[in-house]
């Protein structure tokens, strides 16, 4: 009796596991989503699907990180027709930036509506997807399903269906400022001199990043260099500077404008990200707004 990989429960978890995390997933993510299993039972899984060639082991921080091979989405096509594997082979061969359909046309010399068809069924069996390029909007491109499109692509987290997210850039400019306004507060008249208070005024994007992420307004994952981009439209505007430490990292600071701020930016709603959610009744009011009660009693 012939066995196969789907037999195997243990297995099969950790597929699961794994095309819910396509950039990778480590041991300790395995043993958090099934802590039931053992060392043992986790070695003997991992061995056997790295056996059957399902995937690619590399080394990310002195941990082992395993992460889904394309070959899997090959299995799709192992019985397709040539047109199908020929489509495949030059959607894969374009990476994460995608291929549109008039070069996937030209190179795989077949018609329009082969290919149409092709595509559709590619589509159907979760091989392959359609993407929408930003700065084209009646442009799509083609790329195997489990990667991630390129930033050029989607956009990264400034898009949101190709559309630009004005109103969240917004959000995100002013609570950097603030972020760095209140590290400028904190180190004012520093008892051991300007000079060292200017020094520790600084912040690398790095720590903007986090404060960003623990207040949990974006629903998005904000890399750092989406904070830097953000960070650098302050210093454009006359808002923050940027320095270079002797290591080579880049750090920020506010500055005092020429121009003072219009008082509804003074005020907290003025910044604040859930000013469209305050109202009178609920669970975010101006009664009970700790922000509005530090602002006044300054």
């Amino acid at each position: 009796m012939s066995s196969n990989k789907n037999d195997d429960p243990i297995s099969d978890k950790i597929l699961n596991i794994a095309k819910k995390n396509p950039k990778g997933i480590s041991d300790k993510d395995i043993i958090a989503a099934v802590p039931d299993l053992s060392s043992a039972e986790l070695v003997a899984a991992i061995n056997k699907l790295l056996q059957q060639g399902v995937f690619d082991l590399f080394n990310q921080g002195g941990s082992l990180i395993y992460r889904l091979k394309a070959q899997t989405s090959k299995q799709a096509v192992k019985g397709a027709d040539n047109e199908e594997k020929v489509v495949y082979n030059l959607i894969e061969e374009a990476g994460n930036k995608g291929i549109w359909i008039r070069d996937i046309r030209v190179r795989s010399n077949l018609a329009n509506t082969q290919l149409t068809k092709v595509l559709k069924s590619l589509e159907s069996k979760k091989v392959i997807k359609a993407v929408k390029c930003v700065n084209a909007s009646k442009k799509k491109v083609y790329m195997l399903y489990n990667l991630e499109p390129d930033r050029s692509i989607s956009g990264g987290a400034w898009y949101q269906d190709q559309d630009f997210e004005s109103e969240f850039v917004d959000i995100l400019n002013r609570q950097c400022l603030r972020f760095l306004q209140q590290r400028a507060d904190k180190i004012k008249n520093n008892p051991k001199g300007p000079i060292l208070g200017r020094t520790q005024s600084f912040a690398t994007a790095v720590e903007v990043q986090k404060y960003i992420t623990d207040l949990g307004i974006s629903n998005v994952k904000l890399e750092v260099e989406d904070v830097v981009t953000i960070l650098n439209t302050l210093v454009y505007d006359g808002k923050a500077e940027s320095n270079v430490y002797p290591d080579g990292s880049k750090v920020y600071r506010a500055i005092e404008s020429l121009i003072p701020p219009p008082g509804l930016v003074q005020v907290p709603c003025g910044v604040c990200p859930l000013v469209f959610k305050c109202c009178s009744t609920g669970l975010v009011t101006p009664q009970d707004c700790k922000y509005m009660d530090e602002w006044l009693e300054n």
